[in-house]
């Protein structure tokens, strides 16, 4: 049963009909949006419950082509923090409306013409105007003269690079490295190839946010402290 308020007859009698509406019904305004409405319907197989799917697909597509896009891990560079098979939200209007990447943050990128024809996550180690070096007495990387600890994401038993490298990240790219060094092919690997081995941040698709699938994993990532404490690139200030 309807359970809107309805209006009483006294209702009804003492209000004007306007000209071209027929008392008590629809005018002609309402009555061609249900006729448009009725005729799509009409056209397609299964009515209203195909016209319903067609409109949520219509929206799924804005949704992944605009705001978050689901990828799935094909490699263990990112252990332990992104297994193999793992399927991750990545968040496509990050880096809109002047934000950039920041040190620490895990991305996803089009490599192709730098590391190769495919999309790649990594974790963004330089950014425009920084110098990077490995490595320090300790063997840690450094940026911009600052020692960072990367225990809390770096994979177990690995060490940050057994690569020596000095590098400055031109502006507008980024210096990425996957967690699980031993087992990722990263910046460090392309430092000879074109580009530095940089990636331009024109060609990040997103920020990984989540971890949505398996549901044993789910979880929010979030941007360590490891590089809170990297001072600002001389010239600039970047996060």
């Amino acid at each position: 049963m309807d359970t809107e308020a309805q209006p009483t007859e006294r209702d009804r009698s003492s209000r004007p009909t306007p000209p071209g509406h027929p008392p008590g019904g629809e005018g002609p305004e309402g009555r061609s949006r249900f006729a448009w409405a009725a005729r799509i319907t009409g056209r397609l197989p299964g009515g209203r419950v195909s016209l319903t799917l067609l409109i949520c697909l219509a929206f799924l597509l804005l949704l992944t082509t605009f705001v978050v896009q689901p990828f799935q891990i094909p490699s263990g560079s990112m252990e332990d923090g992104l297994r193999i098979g793992d399927r991750v939200a990545v968040n496509k209007l990050a880096y809109r409306f002047g934000a950039a990447p920041r040190r620490g943050d895990v991305v996803v990128f089009d490599g192709t013409g730098y590391f190769g024809d495919a999309d790649y996550v990594k974790r963004v180690a330089g950014v425009g105007g920084d110098r990077v070096v490995c490595c320090d007495q300790e063997g840690r990387i450094r940026v911009n003269g600052r020692s960072v600890d990367e225990s809390a994401f770096l994979y177990p038993g690995d060490s940050p690079s057994t690569v020596p490298f000095d590098v400055v990240v031109p502006d507008g790219t980024l210096f990425v490295l996957g967690d699980h060094r031993s087992d990722s092919r990263d910046s460090r690997d392309h430092l000879g190839s074109p580009g530095g081995g940089m990636i331009p941040v024109r060609r990040v698709v997103g920020r990984v946010d989540w971890i949505v699938w398996p549901a044993a994993h789910l979880t929010r990532l979030h941007r360590p402290d490891a590089y809170a404490r990297v001072p600002a690139p001389a010239g600039g200030a970047h996060g």
